[in-house]
């Protein structure tokens, strides 16, 4: 390997970005591991690569790998680092700028104040477009995991999440229950878990463990799930604060089938060349 990349973090969440389009490279699962791997690596949560889109109605390809390896659909706090990484590049000055994903297209906007601000498009709701395995769409579903029934609702922000409300985000059993509900059966492409305790109706906390990573300090899609359960179970109001372990982002969802907007920074850590690694 041999390429450019720059470092960057987005409320703790933090990814190797790759510029894929004056670059010519191709990344195998291996590489990936490699590059993600805090003691071998560079270290990162995942790694995120801008490439030319072949749409006609985007700017660029935006692709996700987790540490594991494993390419997935959306990162939220990742979204915000790639848009904020094409600004920095020169690669672009308009905005918003549309960027093209395993999920769909994504509109990412750099507001005044240096934070962008995200369409993250209309959640999903039905079971089978999660994926989820469940017989008819609910507001709560009951996830069995060693004979105990836990109540969660699911959704994807173009992946697949787990939301379940906990009286205390500080006692919740992320460590042992996350990785569980990450890989449960019921969720065939599995899924990420956030653990939601609500201190008001426009105030939550939250805590994600997502598949392939394990705990991270921010999710976006966590979030966007997270207030889009809470408002449709009446629990939230339209316009709310999400406090994360790296920093807190503002959701608003009007509900139906309107989009969820997420806010929030995105920062540049370091930049480096890669001439050696994983083959």
């Amino acid at each position: 390997m041999n390429f450019r990349f720059v470092k960057m973090q987005g409320l703790g969440n933090d990814f190797v970005v790759i510029d894929g389009v004056r670059q010519s490279l191709a990344l195998s699962s291996e590489q990936i591991r490699w590059l993600a791997d805090r003691r071998l690596g560079i270290g990162c949560d995942q790694v995120l690569m801008a490439e030319p889109s072949a749409r006609a109605d985007a700017d660029f390809r935006y692709r996700i790998w987790n540490a594991d390896g494993s390419e997935v659909e959306h990162c939220g706090n990742g979204v915000r680092c790639l848009a904020q990484f094409l600004y920095n590049e020169g690669l672009i000055e308009k905005t918003p700028l549309t960027l093209h994903t395993q999920s769909g297209l994504t509109r990412v906007s750099r507001l005044a104040n240096g934070e962008m601000q995200v369409d993250m498009g209309t959640p999903i709701l039905a079971p089978h477009e999660i994926p989820f395995r469940a017989n008819e769409q609910a507001l709560s579903y009951p996830l069995v995991i060693n004979d105990q029934t836990y109540p969660i609702a699911a959704v994807s922000m173009g992946n697949p999440h787990a939301v379940m409300r906990v009286e205390s985000v500080a006692t919740a059993a992320v460590t042992t229950l996350g990785p569980a509900i990450a890989n449960h059966p019921d969720f065939p492409a599995q899924a990420n878990a956030g653990f939601m305790e609500v201190v008001d109706r426009g105030h939550i906390r939250l805590r994600v463990f997502e598949r392939g990573v394990g705990e991270t300090p921010a999710c976006g899609t966590g979030a966007c799930a997270a207030v889009v359960a809470g408002v449709l179970n009446g629990w939230l109001e339209s316009n709310v604060q999400v406090d994360l372990s790296g920093g807190s982002l503002v959701i608003h969802w009007q509900g139906d089938e309107t989009s969820v907007w997420m806010t929030g920074p995105a920062q540049a850590v370091f930049e480096g060349r890669l001439a050696a690694g994983a083959s």
